[in-house]
């Protein structure tokens, strides 16, 4: 369901910016448009979607039109053309007492620059949006409180802003955006002013909120790493215009022209790419059901000398080698005896390809990929892995990254046995 609709969106600067248009739509570029009429095109037709629940970044460099984008949503600028839907209302046709119900109920916005009123406590800060909304003191205090508290500011509620350090004075600005409890949080820059180290901290701390709140989250950046650690989604945008939208992984393995692949290039897609983009089906036998010999059938049809064994409901119970198979068949057992099911290291389809590597380095056999359930949806590895990694490799240069390797914590919150993952 898509809570945000932008269609055919324009922003131009400048007197009469209607004259720009007939040199648009001769194809004319920014810089032709700007030469010919005085006008800057800010944004150029800009056209997509946000669904409820979703981080959706807009990014580009300076000058792009992102943050104009994210200020139309809010009618903080005015778009010349085009329509902005929110919950399938346009608000560029709203009037002033419409747009103020929804700029109090159903958006509120954090910038680059905290704007904290520097005489007023934090708490004197947070209720602030509240008190010029006409809310009750009691009740804009719980709230206050309440919003406080999720942003990890307790005990700070009588400080001054002064006394605050820069990623403490954006918790700030972040309490006082969402004590109206809003459905969709508009975030321009929010990070972009704060030491890297904070900055860090505050895109995980942002990460821990959201899967708390479930809010629409729109994030403005100029930073693709931001950009691919926050965003479900991604529109990149350069001289006004929209040029792609995707998932992060969408953008790093298909980038949409030349302009995205130099934005990407220098991009540790190891960290970005996962489970899910590199894995494949196996081969597997269904228990008890199936036994031994089609086991062996099965392996001998595929070329391999495993296969992963799983229940009625695909839950997965282990890897069965074609020796063990074959010593059943040799026994006349009809049924896989549990005893000669072995274990396998499993992961979740969102780890990322560098978490992986170390534990596919000392795994005899490919990971297991399964689902919230241990169902088994898949299995990477180790060659898919590297590949991504280091691009192609040769068996040689495997073998020299494992005595290195063997000093890396193999079994990490997101890789291990099925027994370990329960645990």
């Amino acid at each position: 369901m898509s809570v945000i609709k932008v269609e055919g969106l324009y922003k131009i600067f400048g007197h009469n910016p209607q004259r720009a248009f007939p040199l648009i739509e001769k194809g004319m570029s920014k810089e032709e448009v700007l030469d010919k009429t005085g006008c800057t095109i800010g944004i150029h037709d800009a056209s997509f979607e946000i669904k409820q629940k979703e981080t959706f970044v807009i990014m580009g460099l300076s000058g792009s039109g992102k943050s104009t984008v994210i200020r139309c949503l809010n009618r903080l600028i005015e778009p010349t053309r085009g329509q902005v839907l929110i919950d399938g209302k346009d608000i560029v046709k709203m009037n002033k007492k419409e747009l103020m119900q929804v700029r109090r109920r159903k958006l509120s916005m954090v910038f680059q620059h905290f704007g904290l009123l520097p005489q007023r406590t934090v708490i004197a800060n947070v209720e602030y949006g509240l008190e010029i909304s006409g809310v009750d003191k009691d009740e804009r205090r719980e709230k206050a409180l309440n919003a406080i508290e999720l942003v990890g500011l307790k005990g700070y509620e009588e400080s001054k802003p002064s006394e605050l350090s820069g990623g403490m004075q954006q918790r700030v600005g972040l309490a006082r955006a969402l004590a109206n409890d809003p459905e969709i949080l508009l975030m321009d820059e929010a990070f972009s002013a704060l030491d890297p180290l904070i900055r860090t901290q505050m895109q995980d701390e942002l990460l821990e909120l959201q899967a708390r709140m479930h809010k629409t989250i729109v994030f403005i950046t100029h930073d693709l790493d931001e950009a691919l650690k926050i965003g479900d989604r991604i529109a990149i945008m350069k001289d006004g215009k929209v040029v792609q939208i995707g998932t992060p992984e969408e953008i790093l393995t298909e980038p949409a022209d030349e302009y995205v692949r130099n934005f990407i290039q220098n991009v540790d897609r190891s960290k970005v790419i996962t489970a899910s983009t590199i894995m494949r089906k196996p081969p597997t036998i269904t228990v008890p059901k199936e036994g031994p010999n089609v086991a062996a059938r099965r392996m001998e049809k595929h070329g391999v000398s495993t296969i992963y064994v799983v229940d009625s409901d695909r839950i997965l119970q282990g890897i069965l080698t074609i020796d063990e198979a074959m010593k059943l068949s040799k026994e006349n057992k009809k049924s896989v005896d549990k005893t000669t099911i072995q274990e396998v290291y499993v992961t979740n389809p969102s780890t990322s390809v560098a978490d992986l590597l170390p534990t596919a380095m000392s795994s005899r056999y490919p990971l297991a990929v399964v689902d919230d359930e241990y169902r088994l949806v898949g299995i990477v590895d180790r060659a898919s892995i590297m590949n991504e990694v280091y691009g192609d490799v040769s068996d040689e240069s495997t073998t020299s990254l494992k005595d290195y390797l063997k000093e890396v914590n193999t079994n990490g919150g997101s890789v291990g046995t099925k027994e370990e993952a329960e645990k």
